[in-house]
């Protein structure tokens, strides 16, 4: 889990009268429109600064493309130049999200996943959520769907149950299908059962040969029962980190054993059941871009793999790449990063936009995911050994109060704007100033800038032969649309 952060400021340039900016605005500007006040010759745009005096603001003047010549790098967005489609932006709604959530009296808590996940002016549009298949680390304590006293099988799943998230993750999931029926959803176990483990336990071990055909049939068991529900999964991975055995809950797993599982059990049983759920690989750090590559290598795995998963706790960002070149024909995602309790909201801001939000999405990821999405104060629940140090994008102090963090501002310049289906489109990068670019089913053009150096920048925005010159200092982030 990783951490690092960043400030902007519009000031007037070349004939152009930009904004005066209201301090401590920490929710979104009701009046944005979200496409209507768009023109084809302005920009909208909206930034964060890390001195905390604007949160993901609409600034109140438009800029306008002309032609006016200058000598300030150039930022050329290219929408004939196009590169992956995007599926999402969002968190993982962990148990203990959903716990913290309900915190909130009713209004409140309504009125909060309306923001995350509405359409409205206000909303932020989360379009993507990884959920747990049984506990995380991130609830009370661990758990499966089929868990049976020591001692005891059940290779047949008669004892498996959704029953231990029928109170809270599943009711919480269909409140925000009700606000989003788009919603895209992965799923990702922590561990196995722990009857099918070497250790019998919660905390590492590794899945029993003799039970890959029934932890092949658990995951069946639950993408169907949670259809029941009225609840689609997307994709699921088989396995969080599977080189971190060390978590609670954890299992490790090599690359042989996952090909091995894939092309044996769990792809055969996802086509037998006539499953469209995406299997992806791999789900953990850069620096081990060997490891999907061994199950992509596998004629037999490779067939039912869709796609492979990535964290940045260690290694580049640039292994997706690596792995996207090999395989082309495969998608690459990023599924996790945290933010934590010793980081700070410049550093997080800075660090997070330039790898885990543009970073990612230049390296052909299809998703960009944060860690948590809610905990209390005190960065509660967790498991025993689960993460004390992971910091929600939200936190839940009360029934009637709440903060937004860091977290919440890096998925929110994106999501907000970048919905489902959008389209990376090409964009230059200039020295410190890191960009991607979209363009979205609407036909918008979005535009986000990162400066990570130590000094204001100076640069146009070029698109169509005509540009547009702002200023953006050290630290800052801004999203532009036109």
């Amino acid at each position: 889990m990783s951490v690092r952060n960043k400030y902007f400021n519009l000031l007037p340039l070349v004939a152009l009268v930009l904004y005066s900016c209201s301090s401590s605005v920490n929710v979104i500007d009701k009046n944005y429109q979200a496409s209507s006040s768009l023109t084809k010759n302005k920009i909208d745009f909206w930034m964060t600064n890390p001195a905390q005096s604007i949160y993901l603001q609409q600034q109140k003047e438009s800029l306008v493309f002309g032609t006016n010549y200058n000598t300030y790098p150039t930022i050329t967005v290219d929408e004939n130049q196009t590169y992956q489609e995007v599926d999402g932006f969002g968190f993982t709604l962990t148990g203990g999200s959903v716990q913290a959530i309900t915190m909130l009296d009713a209004p409140k808590r309504t009125a909060l996943l309306q923001e995350l996940f509405g359409k409205n002016d206000n909303s932020i549009s989360i379009s993507y959520l990884r959920i747990s298949i049984g506990a995380s680390d991130l609830n009370e304590f661990p758990f499966t769907y089929d868990d049976v006293p020591l001692g005891q099988t059940d290779v047949a799943m008669q004892q498996f149950s959704l029953s231990p998230d029928k109170t809270t993750v599943i009711p919480m999931l269909k409140e925000i299908l009700s606000i989003n029926p788009e919603i895209k959803l992965l799923a990702t176990p922590w561990s196995a059962p722990t009857w099918m483990k070497t250790n019998n336990a919660f905390i590492g071990g590794s899945l029993k040969t003799e039970y890959y055909e029934a932890y092949a049939n658990y995951f069946v068991k639950y993408i169907q029962k949670m259809k029941e529900e009225g609840i689609l999964i997307t994709a699921i991975t088989p396995q969080n980190e599977p080189l971190h055995p060390g978590n609670n809950p954890s299992m490790y797993m090599t690359a042989l054993e996952q090909a091995n599982f894939i092309k044996n059990h769990l792809g055969p049983a996802f086509a037998k059941a006539n499953l469209k759920t995406k299997i992806i690989i791999y789900d953990h750090n850069c620096n081990k871009p060997e490891y999907p590559l061994a199950i992509l290598n596998d004629a037999g795995a490779n067939p039912y793999v869709d796609g492979s998963a990535f964290h940045l706790y260690e290694g580049d960002i640039s292994a997706l790449s690596t792995v996207h070149n090999a395989y082309p024909n495969k998608n690459v995602y990023f599924t996790e990063q945290y933010t934590g309790t010793s980081g700070t909201f410049d550093g997080d801001l800075k660090w997070h936009l330039k790898n885990v939000i543009i970073g990612s999405m230049r390296n052909w990821s299809k998703t960009a995911f944060e860690w948590n999405l809610a905990n209390d104060a005190n960065f509660r629940p967790y498991t025993p050994g689960g993460c004390s140090t992971c910091k929600g994008a939200l936190t839940i102090n009360s029934a009637e109060n709440f903060e937004r963090n860091v977290g919440y501002y890096i998925i929110a310049h994106v999501s907000k704007f970048v919905p489902s289906g959008s389209v990376r489109i090409d964009s230059e990068q200039h020295k410190d100033l890191n960009t991607v670019a979209f363009k979205t089913p609407k036909g918008n053009k979005v535009l986000i800038v990162e400066n990570d150096g130590f000094v204001t920048q100076l640069f146009n925005i070029k698109n169509n032969g005509k540009w547009v010159t702002v200023s953006l200092e050290s630290g800052a982030v801004a999203t532009f649309i036109w």
